[in-house]
């Protein structure tokens, strides 16, 4: 499993066209004054960096237009922002309307932590189509992330060795490895990017978004934030409450649990999705090629990845599936309804020992491209975590535990649990417990939470609107399956949020979509 990806977004566009392939105001507001007016450089965007994934240049939009990037220039520490700075990647797509009616930017930021906005945006872009009559559609890359000062921890043959570990030791050999492990790959991080990773905080993302609005030329902040986005959402309010336009969770992080918690509510969740999996294929009028009952289905994904642990299979090139990989893989599939027919395909294989499908599912949810390079997704997936994560776990700790997380889930439960020693030994102490979103005196926030979310599960969004406060967030249900709710295409969802991006209008607290 990953590590502590509660707050973890797939990117999900991209990862069908590589399936395709593959198959186929209480802010401290004291700043450099120079900082609010310097004016962007927008010019046409260049091919993603290495650490943003990689990949070709954006195509041009409907109509010709091209995606625009420029680079905004941050305080690297915001205790002394007229000291060192750092550059914050963005990219826009100019609004396609009239400019008489033209709100202003749309901000998104498509969760992780850890994932580049500027190589997202694009892949979703036809999805906001309707979005942009209206606003400027504009994404970066946090501060630690992609082209954005980006945080480096261990090489490609070294992230290859690291994520075919095995993630649920069973003795003590394999404990001490685990922890080896670990505090090699957070030693390659402090060695690598020491002077970042005290400075890679939500609270310093959210700062940099509101230098972004006004550079922007923005009095408000309109956002759309996605699965850890809404939580760096949540605590941009919490700064900022009057400076909050018209803003939009998806996906939402329950910001009153902490990193336990948190995986804990995980664990439940992607078993949630994987017993919808298993119901689902057995309830097809064609056989289900995996299994004859649901209950058959997940004893059958037990079984392979209890023979994984003992002998890997084939994955792709050199390289063997083992069984923290499939356990990987099977997850990245669990994000979206749209990939459980990959997930089929990946466990038949498997079953017939070829680990192809399984192992480029893993490739993904680990930012692995083709060519064996690595995004820095997980490196600055684990510093952001581990920055704003103030519990540290021992691995006494951690088998305590081990039970009650065997309940939430006898699949993905060890992984989970073993996951909470990714900050051990961190070179940074973590700011707390849990964020803080209260934001009274803030704009409504339109609060989406879907049933059958597997990483951010349904509960975090009635969570999420108490915590903002009374009269701000406004909670929105979609009856449906996979991590979010706007994408997955639903009529009401995608009306309820435009209807009060686009126009104003509040829908009633507790609609329930279908």
């Amino acid at each position: 499993m990953p590590p502590p990806s509660r707050r973890r977004v797939a990117a999900l566009t991209a990862t069908a066209l590589l399936l395709a392939s593959a198959l186929a105001g209480c802010g401290d507001d004291s700043q450099d004054e120079d900082l609010p007016t310097q004016e962007l450089s927008w010019k046409d965007c260049p091919a993603p960096s290495r650490t943003e994934g990689g990949g070709d240049a954006p195509s041009p939009l409907p109509g010709g237009d091209e995606w625009q990037c420029a680079t905004l220039k941050a305080p690297l520490d915001w205790a002394k922002p007229k000291g060192d700075t750092i550059g914050i990647a963005l990219i826009r797509a100019k609004t396609s309307g009239p400019e008489d009616r033209r709100i202003g930017s749309l901000v998104f930021n498509f969760g992780g932590p850890g994932g580049s906005g500027v190589s997202t945006l694009p892949a979703f872009g036809s999805d906001y189509a309707k979005l942009r009559t209206r606003y400027d559609l504009v994404s970066f890359d946090p501060r630690g992330v992609g082209r954005s000062a980006p945080v480096e921890c261990l090489n490609d043959p070294q992230l290859d060795a690291y994520f075919e570990q095995d993630g649920t030791p069973d003795d003590s050999a394999e404990r001490s490895e685990l922890l080896a492990n670990t505090k090699e790959f957070n030693a390659a991080c402090e060695e690598n990017s020491k002077k970042m990773l005290p400075h890679v905080r939500t609270t310093d993302a959210a700062r940099d978004m509101d230098l972004m609005r006004q550079v922007l030329g923005d009095s408000r902040l309109h956002y759309f934030g996605i699965s850890y986005g809404t939580e760096l959402g949540g605590v941009y309010a919490h700064l900022f409450p009057k400076h909050v336009g018209r803003a939009v969770f998806d996906g939402v992080v329950d910001p009153t649990q902490n990193s336990e918690q948190g995986s804990l509510g995980q664990a439940q969740g992607f078993q949630l999705a994987l017993d919808n999996f298993a119901e689902d294929c057995t309830s097809q009028p064609t056989d289900c090629p995996v299994g004859d009952t649901a209950q058959d289905v997940e004893d059958r994904i037990a079984k392979l990845l209890a023979d994984l642990d003992k002998q890997p299979i084939p994955g792709i090139g050199q390289r063997v599936l083992t069984q923290t990989t499939a356990t990987n893989g099977i997850a990245q599939a669990l994000y979206s309804k749209d990939f459980w027919e990959y997930l089929t395909e990946g466990l038949e294989q498997a079953y017939d020992g070829d680990g192809r499908v399984l192992m480029l599912l893993s490739d993904l949810m680990n930012g692995r491209s083709e060519n064996g390079e690595y995004s820095n997704f997980v490196a600055a997936n684990i510093s952001v975590n581990c920055a704003d994560d103030k519990p540290r776990y021992t691995t006494a700790e951690v088998e305590r535990k081990l039970p009650e997380f065997r309940a939430a889930s006898p699949l993905f439960g060890d992984f989970l649990a073993w996951s909470l020693l990714t900050c051990t030994d961190w070179a940074v102490a973590g700011a707390a417990d849990r964020p803080d979103v209260s934001a009274a005196g803030s704009a409504p926030i339109l609060v989406v939470g879907n049933t059958g979310d597997p990483a951010t599960p349904y509960e975090g969004a009635r969570k999420m609107a108490q915590a903002l406060g009374q009269g701000v967030g406004v909670e929105l249900t979609y009856k449906g399956q996979g991590h979010g709710a706007y994408d997955s295409k639903n009529k009401c969802v995608q009306d309820t949020v435009n209807g009060y991006l686009l126009t104003g209008k509040v829908p009633a607290a507790g609609t329930v979509c279908s």
